[in-house]
């Protein structure tokens, strides 16, 4: 007669058996010799599933069936499929908006040598050191030129991509940094001295600190889009 029927009951009554053992050992350990303890206390160990495997007419998989209920729930976890990763959303732009920013970017980089040429320039005239008032002029009329361009481009595709949330903050970030530099540019054409002679000291010192700081700024603001890649 096979003994599978019997299987959770032979291991209750292994369990209880092997507890006593263990609550006998514990009592006669306490007037017994330590080593006489500690064999009691191995010989009442309780059957591993080594053990209870080890019997005739018993199967290794039906040693307990909560054990094959968990493994055939965690294949079930395994196999099925996971939740999809979002992915950003495609926002198609129109052909203007990539004309544009063609324009933008060739203008900006239009630009990056014109500053040079223009604190050079700025710089001789500021230290008396030579440099040209009409070049100086000229310079200036290029590169406000150039950043009317980019501002009109800028702020068109600024609004065409206003529902594209893909990078909007950077966008954000970079046109508003830019209408800044246009202020700056706007107020060192005011503060430009009038007289051939230059004005006055203080009036130089500003009218150079405005115009280094905006293109300082505009400078690191393109470099930063360009290694963004927007």
């Amino acid at each position: 007669m096979s003994l599978r029927p019997f299987l959770p009951v032979v291991v209750a009554l292994s369990a209880v058996a092997a507890s006593a053992s263990a609550v006998r050992a514990a009592d006669m350990a306490s007037t017994a010799s330590p080593a006489a303890g500690l064999a009691g206390a191995r010989e009442a160990a309780p059957m591993t599933e080594a053990d209870f495997e080890a019997l005739p007419h018993v199967v290794g998989d039906t040693w307990h069936p909560i054990v094959v209920s968990l493994a055939a729930q965690a294949q079930a976890q395994a196999q099925a499929p996971s939740a999809p990763t979002p992915r950003a959303r495609a926002y198609e732009y129109s052909d203007g908006y990539r004309t544009r920013a063609k324009i933008h970017r060739y203008a900006s980089f239009a630009t990056l040598p014109l500053f040079v040429a223009q604190y050079i320039e700025g710089e001789q005239l500021f230290d008396g050191e030579g440099g040209s008032k009409s070049t100086h002029s000229a310079l200036a009329f290029s590169i406000g030129t150039l950043f009317g361009v980019n501002s009109v481009t800028g702020v068109w595709n600024l609004i065409e991509a206003r529902h594209d949330p893909n990078h909007r903050k950077r966008r954000l970030f970079h046109g508003l940094v830019m209408l800044g530099c246009d202020a700056g540019f706007v107020a060192t054409g005011l503060l430009a001295p009038d007289d051939e002679g230059g004005g006055s000291s203080d009036d130089r010192s500003l009218h150079r600190n405005v115009a280094v700081t905006s293109m300082a700024i505009a400078s690191a603001n393109f470099v930063y889009m360009l290694l963004a890649n927007r």
